[in-house]
């Protein structure tokens, strides 16, 4: 990444409140996903769009709100952007028609509003975490007139920030923080994966020498303590409640 572009340079281009609200809002999706809050996700997801609309409304109006508002009609607000034929594909149709599919999980799938064909889940919070990674990174590159390999790795550098206790690195965990025991570590490893996680993967991360010795010290006595489900059969580990709420007071 250029050391001539910072997070303090990161759209400056807005007003601080409005550029607050941005990076807040975005900031809570990460959070809440990893923290396997699906209904805070997508409901962040919903507010990110009305954030989003704001500053690409401001953009081609060429005044940008000090603060973001809810449009009467998102649809049709977003599609009205294509109008401005003057101004960037991504800003016209793209970015404001992803805007509307997001809308639409934020609406109608059990999240903003009672009878939605769905219950918030970990499939639509997967959705709308990967597309506001994508609005975020499409927003860089436009308005710093960088590459979309820059634009995402910058993004990417944000959400890491999000988890400062895990280090994913080629398609693995590390624990940063050494003074955590064995039980801890895998508790913030499951903590911060959104799906059961097979314990051959948990004794790769935790680097444990002794495969039958984690299961039987570790992946064991936690099931026993109700910290998460070890099934044997299928050799996965899913935390539990409980398991979070021991994180939550005592590991974050």
């Amino acid at each position: 990444m250029s050391d001539e572009f910072t997070e303090k340079d990161l759209f400056d281009i807005l007003p601080s409140s409005l550029k607050g609200e941005l990076l807040e809002a975005f900031q809570n999706i990460v959070t809440n996903f990893h923290q396997n809050k699906w209904e805070p996700s997508e409901l962040n997801g919903g507010k990110l769009c009305e954030i989003v609309y704001s500053i690409l409304n401001g953009h081609v109006a060429g005044s940008y709100p000090n603060k973001s508002s809810k449009p009467r009609n998102m649809v049709d607000a977003c599609n009205d952007l294509a109008r401005y034929s003057t101004f960037p594909r991504s800003v016209r149709i793209q970015i404001p028609r992803v805007l509307i599919a997001l809308y639409e999980i934020r609406n109608n799938r059990g999240v903003g509003h009672t009878g939605g064909d769905v219950n918030p889940n970990h499939m639509d919070s997967f959705m709308v975490l990967n597309c506001s990674k994508w609005i975020m990174a499409e927003l860089v590159r436009l308005f710093h007139n960088t590459t979309t390999d820059f634009a995402r790795e910058f993004i990417e550098t944000l959400t890491v920030r999000e988890i400062p206790t895990i280090w994913n690195i080629e398609n693995k965990k590390r624990v940063l923080d050494q003074s955590f025991s064995m039980k801890e570590k895998t508790l913030l490893l499951l903590y911060h994966n959104s799906l059961p996680v097979h314990e051959k993967e948990l004794l790769s991360w935790t680097e444990y020498s002794n495969a039958s010795i984690f299961k039987k010290k570790i992946l064991i006595p936690g099931h026993n303590e109700r910290l998460w489900e070890y099934d044997k059969q299928t050799q996965k580990v899913t935390l539990s409640p409980m398991g979070v709420e021991f994180i939550e007071l005592n590991l974050l």
